[in-house]
């Protein structure tokens, strides 16, 4: 199995930060079951006040080749050019495998 982790942080001149992380969260969270080899998905928008970003995914998929089939399947495509891209200034990124 691999997780696929990511942090983002949103742009500075966001109007309703609360309306993007909810919206980004249920479009992402909804893609469990469309995607092929996606186990899980959680979106956390809610970070403690020592946090420097505002969202992270956690992700796990049955393989590094299902992960690489996640990063182009249109359902996902679609979810984050609508509801995170345009919105996030910073994106970092670990994906690694599990037992």
């Amino acid at each position: 199995m691999v997780k696929h982790v990511i942090l983002w942080k949103l742009k500075e001149d966001i109007e309703d930060s609360a309306k993007v992380k909810s919206e980004a969260k249920e479009n992402l969270e909804a893609l469990v079951g469309k995607v092929p080899g996606l186990l899980e998905l959680n979106l956390i928008i809610e970070g403690l006040e020592t946090s420097n970003c505002d969202m992270m995914l956690d992700s796990t998929l049955e393989s590094f080749e299902a992960l690489k089939a996640y990063a182009v399947h249109p359902d996902h495509v679609a979810a984050a050019d609508g509801y995170v891209r345009p919105f996030t200034a910073t994106r970092l990124c670990m994906d690694y495998e599990v037992e």
